[in-house]
């Protein structure tokens, strides 16, 4: 994963006020959980204004006129994700407004990190723990029995 583009995307999202939560490999990473990821994980609230804030920030990282595809209107949708490659390739970026019925934006506990002197929205390790220890994915699972060990978590 190309550190540099993340922070600029990180910093980017941070100038357009945008209302965002990492989870996945990047937030166990800031976390002190350290393992291998390529894409980085964002879950946002779907509010069009917000929507808006998030390609104004791609679009100050990223010259891609594919950003312009990113719509609160598929957020919201039946399948609330969206993978955008940005095109050096670095690293993928998945956007997602809730997964299913079990957890939305707004469901989420999160914690202002700071990482390299940029602010990050980074979900808590509790949080993490909450949307990874029940599923099928055995990555999943592996994290979650990281988080709880580390962080000596419980479930609720």
């Amino acid at each position: 994963m190309d550190f540099d583009q993340l922070l600029k995307m990180l910093s980017a999202l941070h100038i357009e006020r945008v209302e965002y939560i990492l989870v996945g490999g990047v937030a166990l990473g800031l976390h002190g959980l350290i393992r291998a990821t390529e894409d980085v994980a964002l879950f946002v609230n779907d509010d069009a204004d917000n929507i808006e804030r998030l390609r104004r920030a791609l679009r100050s990282v990223w010259d891609d006129a594919d950003i312009d595809q990113i719509t609160s209107s598929d957020l919201a949708g039946e399948y609330p994700v969206i993978r955008y490659g940005p095109p050096d390739g670095g690293f993928a970026i998945d956007i997602m407004t809730r997964l299913g019925t079990r957890a939305t934006y707004h469901d989420l506990a999160w914690q202002e990190i700071d990482v390299e002197g940029v602010k990050a929205r980074v979900a808590t390790a509790q949080t993490l723990y909450d949307l990874k220890r029940d599923t099928v994915r055995p990555i999943d699972r592996a994290d979650a029995d990281a988080l709880r060990k580390r962080f000596n978590l419980q479930d609720d």
